[in-house]
């Protein structure tokens, strides 16, 4: 192929270079090494133009979200990114179904060039991540204007994945198993619920005790991971919110923790929602991301945090993981047993009973995907959602309600908890990341919250 370069104002093929470069080397080797150096930059050059070119795509991308939570205002959970790229647009008076999906549909078929399947292909990877993320936005647009589907097929849009399901003889089995572990007279779940009620946080301890496990759970991080200097949480205690607790990543490494006080609040949930919430969950999973790809490397698409997206599969799934990386075993029993109990006034007899039992309760931690199921496919009315999760999530009346109120909002989400939970324990456990390997495992863990990992990547063998 013949290529044409220009210095001093004239141009000459590349059939001439022989003779050039031997005139050059005739001259002054100097002036040869300069000639190759030319060369060699406009390579270079002509290297860069796809990044440059995958980065103006993500920058779409972000606008494209931005544009959805200016109408959806659940869309957008997070965004930390140049205020260049929100819209600056009079917001339409009707939802914009049909452009946006059209903006979706444009911006998939833009990446499909950059997806090489290769390993170790940057561009590949995030236009692969970009392009799983744009299946839900599509979804999502479609969800928000009314057009809704099945919860499998949502969540499989969604979020990547269909979560398994049981028949109800499956969740009594479980139940069963819990029966010789509780004390006293009543049904399984009633037995459980008064067992519980041992364990609830005051309502004037529960700053305390909050910022006890969120600051034992922050210093048993850090013996990992070395965390920007600047991190940092404020935390506030909220009402009438269909969650139990929610961080609301601000950028710069600052997160907003709010804890919901709707409900009773017991000791076990004090480090599982303080890990989930903060250290080494979303707190943490949003600074690493910011840091190590938002700002080391410049990849804007990951300053927007889409709620219903996959990447909400791996945030919630390695949130709830997280507790277990932090406070292994029976570490959790230890320290409520040793600092929080203390600190809430309660005490301690029958803490090891209880958290057996908790042991055991985790296991039907997949009712709530049942009860999402029967709800959006209206094969389950509130008042047999209601039985199962009392029956079978073991949940007393109040939290029943609050887990349906979540569901009616928020839909399929509800699988990224358990089952999000369980592909992000498979995935860091196949890679030696075992109980028995503990850096391995938090090493796995920082890769998993540090990079863009699809769903897809999360579930291959």
């Amino acid at each position: 192929m013949k290529r044409n370069y220009r210095m001093d104002g004239k141009s000459f093929s590349s059939s001439c270079c022989f003779f050039v470069i031997k005139y050059f080397i005739m001259k002054n080797n100097l002036l040869l090494l300069l000639f190759l150096a030319f060369i060699s930059c406009n390579d270079k050059k002509d290297e860069v133009k796809p990044s440059a070119e995958l980065n103006r795509l993500a920058e779409q991308y972000v606008r494209l979200g931005l544009s959805i939570g200016e109408y959806d205002s659940d869309f957008v959970d997070a965004y930390y990114g140049p205020d260049s790229l929100k819209s600056t647009a009079a917001k339409s008076a009707v939802f914009p179904k049909d452009s946006l999906l059209a903006s979706v549909d444009k911006l998939i078929t833009a990446l499909k060039k950059f997806e090489s399947g290769k390993p170790h292909d940057t561009l590949s990877m995030r236009a692969t991540w970009m392009t799983a993320q744009l299946t839900a936005f599509n979804r999502r647009i479609k969800i928000f204007s009314g057009e809704t589907g099945s919860f499998d097929e949502e969540s499989k849009e969604l979020f990547g994945v269909s979560a398994p399901s049981h028949e109800e003889s499956y969740y009594k089995q479980l139940v069963a198993k819990l029966d010789s572990s509780l004390p006293g007279k009543g049904t399984i779940a009633e037995r459980f619920q008064n067992m519980s009620k041992h364990f609830v946080i005051p309502v004037n301890k529960l700053d305390t005790v909050f910022k006890a496990a969120i600051a034992e759970a922050r210093r048993r991080t850090q013996a990992h991971y070395a965390l920007p200097q600047t991190e940092n949480f404020s935390l506030e205690f909220v009402k009438e919110k269909p969650w139990s607790g929610y961080n609301w990543y601000k950028g710069n490494f600052h997160s907003l923790i709010q804890i919901n006080t709707d409900l009773q609040i017991f000791i076990e949930r004090a480090i599982d929602v303080a890990s989930h919430e903060s250290y080494p969950g979303h707190h943490v999973y949003n600074m690493l991301l910011e840091k190590n790809l938002y700002r080391d490397k410049g990849w804007v698409e990951i300053s927007l945090y889409p709620l219903f997206s996959p990447q909400s599969l791996i945030a919630e799934g390695s949130a709830n993981y997280g507790i277990e990386v932090a406070f292994p075993g029976k570490e959790k029993n230890r320290f409520a047993k040793e600092v929080l109990l203390p600190l809430a006034a309660i005490d301690t007899t029958g803490l090891d009973t209880y958290f057996d039992a908790l042991a055991l309760k985790a296991e039907l931690g997949f009712v709530r995907n049942e009860v999402g199921r029967g709800l959006i496919n209206k094969t389950m009315d509130e008042k047999e959602a209601m039985r199962w999760l009392k029956e079978y999530g073991l949940s007393n009346e109040e939290t029943a309600a609050k887990s349906i109120s979540f569901i009616n909002k928020y839909r399929s989400y509800v699988i990224n908890y358990n089952y999000g939970q369980q592909l992000v324990k498979n995935y860091i456990e196949s890679k030696g990341g075992t109980s028995s390997a503990t850096d391995k495992r938090w090493e796995l863990f920082g890769q998993l919250l540090s990079n863009e990992i699809t769903t897809a990547e999360l579930i291959k063998k």
